[in-house]
């Protein structure tokens, strides 16, 4: 692993680990500013809960457990994927930018609107990241690629030993 992955994975889960625990802790705080985001989003999805103090409460947990495979490296970029996930919701809920009148809380949640689109874009470089190995299209290719191979060579060495085998029976045949 290169020093900048050691070193930024830890860097770019941090905000999600801390974000997240405040969430799981406290999701009253942030349910009236979740409420607008999250009822739509309920409507269309059965499976999230009634209350959108439990939807904060586990969108905060993935933030946290997500967090922390991205930090460690467990997995980083199906963590990685998980975090963008959250992050787009977060985003809309808590930075509605475009609902302020004051000029300076405008410009304010503005930065932080932008803040969280940098970051999703960095969730999303993380999630195509392959640590320097192949991916998984390519390793398909490849072995598709090794597979026929293969397959041709088999069948030339069929025929290579089919032909003295044929001779052989043949000459059996005359011979009798």
């Amino acid at each position: 692993m290169s020093v900048l992955r050691l070193v930024g994975r830890p860097l770019l889960a941090s905000m999600f680990v801390s974000g997240g625990l405040n969430s799981v802790r406290s999701p009253e705080k942030v349910a009236p500013a979740a409420e607008p985001v999250v009822g739509p989003i309920k409507e269309r999805v059965p499976l999230l809960p009634e209350r959108t103090e439990h939807a904060v409460r586990i969108s905060g947990a993935v933030q946290v457990v997500g967090g922390l495979m991205l930090a460690t490296g467990r997995m980083p970029r199906l963590a990685a994927l998980a975090l963008a996930g959250t992050l787009v919701p977060t985003t809309l809920a808590g930075h509605r930018f475009w609902e302020a009148d004051d000029p300076a809380q405008r410009a304010q949640q503005r930065i932080h609107f932008l803040k969280n689109l940098s970051m999703l874009g960095g969730l999303l470089i993380t999630a195509d990241d392959t640590g320097a190995a192949p991916s998984l299209l390519r390793r398909g290719r490849h072995g598709a690629h090794d597979a026929r191979r293969q397959a041709e060579l088999v069948r030339r060495t069929a025929r290579a030993t089919a032909r003295p085998a044929a001779a052989a029976g043949a000459l059996r045949a005359k011979v009798r």
